[in-house]
């Protein structure tokens, strides 16, 4: 029975230069790998340490990159090691398979959302009328499935961000702030169910997990053991559970450690 390694990847295994937390003096920084390439210029890294690390990870276990980006935003990440065969994106709303998604997944979340929680169109509208000009600088739709805002944080009152979390938890959905990004996720539409459903057809024996963010909560949750960074929602929360393990690791070096965990258990079950 393999070992099933979902993780998620922004500010968990790959940072912006923005997330990278180098606060060593410049002559003792890490070198780093450039893993994305968007429009160009250079997206997202990780060290080149933790490059290798992935490398031997993608030998060792089932490695399933499990991401709130969109499928077209995924494909723009170039990870080391070998091609995962499962990949999570939209936050669980589709599962690729060998690179294609997979149309009865994709269709079993779409139906669940239509019983379970309030439509996109009723979160889209509210965040177009609420969200103020000042320090929104795009609106953006994933997928047909959750929306989400760019905004300029130094700008960004605290106190929207809680009541839009109350407004939508009264209708089925959920609300992370993460970096310069507010996502609305519908609640039904989660990491967690793509990683059980991908762990019932690997036959998976172990699963283990990483995440920063709230909308990365229910998959530490569904997996065996996870950890999380000294960084993000989850940490400045003080959120953990009996099977998570708080790193204290910030930024780039989070990644590294990580998967020197990640590595660690899955050559002690195997």
């Amino acid at each position: 029975m393999p070992v099933l390694v979902a993780s998620d990847l922004d500010r968990t295994l790959i940072y912006s230069a923005a997330a990278l937390a180098l606060t060593m003096p410049d002559a003792r920084a890490p070198r780093l790998l450039c893993v994305e390439v968007h429009e160009s210029r250079p997206l997202s890294f990780m060290t080149e340490t933790a490059a290798h690390l992935l490398t031997e990870l993608g030998d060792a276990a089932l490695f399933v990159p499990s991401t709130t980006r969109t499928r077209k935003q995924y494909q723009r990440i170039n990870l080391p090691g070998p091609p995962p065969g499962y990949v999570i994106c939209a936050n669980g709303g589709h599962i690729l398979v060998d690179g294609v998604s997979d149309p009865d997944w994709h269709a079993r979340v779409t139906a669940r959302l239509a019983d379970e929680c309030a439509p996109l169109a009723e979160v889209q509208e509210h965040l177009l009328r609420t969200a103020d000009p000042v320090w929104v600088r795009k609106h953006r739709v994933a997928e047909d499935l959750f929306a989400y805002l760019v905004v300029e944080r130094e700008l960004l009152p605290e106190d929207w961000v809680k009541e839009l979390a109350v407004w939508a938890g009264n209708r089925g959905w959920t609300v992370s702030l993460q970096g310069r990004k507010i996502y609305a996720v519908p609640g039904p539409l989660t990491k967690s169910a793509a990683l059980h459903e991908v762990a019932r057809r690997t036959g998976a024996g172990l699963t283990l997990a990483a995440g920063d963010s709230l909308l990365d909560a229910d998959l530490l949750l569904a997996a065996d053991q996870g950890w999380r960074p000294g960084h993000g929602e989850l940490a400045d929360a003080g959120w953990s559970a009996p099977t998570i393990r708080s790193l204290p690791e910030r930024g780039v070096l989070a990644g590294e450690r990580i998967l020197r965990e990640f590595l660690r258990t899955v050559r002690s079950a195997t």
